[in-house]
């Protein structure tokens, strides 16, 4: 049991920030009120961040080995997706997205505490497979900030319109401003993606053992990268934005999500492989 209080701290902190957040905005408070709560807000997330990146650090680097099990894969994207808000939010006062980010990132640092099974590789023997999986997990964590960034402005865009919705949120940044920053991050997730599947393709036997395979996993990879691309063109030739941008990352989002996890989740967790 003790080993789960270090995941459960920090489950608490993303919670703790979650849930005051959630109070402030019910209440109808001063401006100095509400910047010292969300100075709080980002100092409390940073002491998450903190502990939870040494959490991966010691779980997936343990033993002189590299832990590719799927937990911890997945705490990390969720990790890394929370420091990419924690980062945006400094300047773009995106604390409303705190509502879509603290909770999945407070249920996923307490994944690995009950991962079964670990799957340890040498170091020695995997600088290339590290370096791919690297990329591969940020190009991940871009597109989860993104599809989440999306869900702000579908929300955002139905509270303008005095539409009704499921989630009500104190305040949001122009969106002329959020529609700028989802391209920003769709860009740079794209361009480490493209990384990811050129090197897998060339480098497959090199990174993972074997020839590349036409897999469910490579199909819906290469499915994801098509509709980002096509949602940058279209950014590009025609200006899309708005629901039309946020239809194409949610969408591009759900492959890129049957492609990674769909897999792992099968392989590792129902198979135990």
């Amino acid at each position: 049991m003790h080993h789960l209080i270090p995941y459960l701290v920090v489950a608490f902190i993303y919670i703790a920030v979650a849930v005051d957040f959630w109070r402030s905005a019910k209440l109808d408070r001063t401006t100095v009120e509400a910047n010292s709560s969300l100075s709080l807000h980002r100092m409390m997330i940073a002491l998450g961040l903190i502990l939870h990146g040494y959490l991966l650090y010691r779980d997936i680097f343990a033993v002189g080995g590299f832990n590719l099990g799927f937990y911890y894969a997945l705490s990390a994207i969720l990790w890394l997706t929370l420091l990419i808000y924690w980062l945006a939010d400094l300047t773009h006062e995106l604390q409303s997205l705190q509502a879509f980010v603290l909770p999945p990132a407070a249920l996923f640092v307490l994944l690995p505490a009950f991962a079964i099974k670990n799957y340890y590789l040498p170091t020695a023997e995997a600088s290339l497979f590290m370096v791919h999986i690297a990329i591969a997990i940020l190009a991940y964590s871009l597109f989860t900030f993104a599809a989440l960034h999306a869900l702000l402005m579908a929300v955002a865009e139905r509270t303008m319109h005095k539409q009704p919705t499921l989630i009500k949120l104190p305040s949001f940044p122009p969106l002329i401003v959020m529609d700028s920053l989802l391209f920003k991050v769709i860009t740079a997730g794209f361009a480490l993606l493209t990384f990811t599947l050129i090197s897998g393709m060339l480098f497959s036997e090199q990174i993972f053992g074997k020839p590349l395979q036409w897999n469910h996993k490579t199909i819906f990879s290469i499915a994801s990268w098509s509709i980002y691309a096509w949602l940058l063109f279209g950014r590009y030739r025609y200006g899309w934005r708005g629901k039309m941008a946020v239809r194409w990352t949610i969408f591009g989002f759900v492959l890129l999500l049957l492609a990674y996890v769909g897999s792992r989740f099968v392989l590792h967790v129902l198979l135990g492989k």
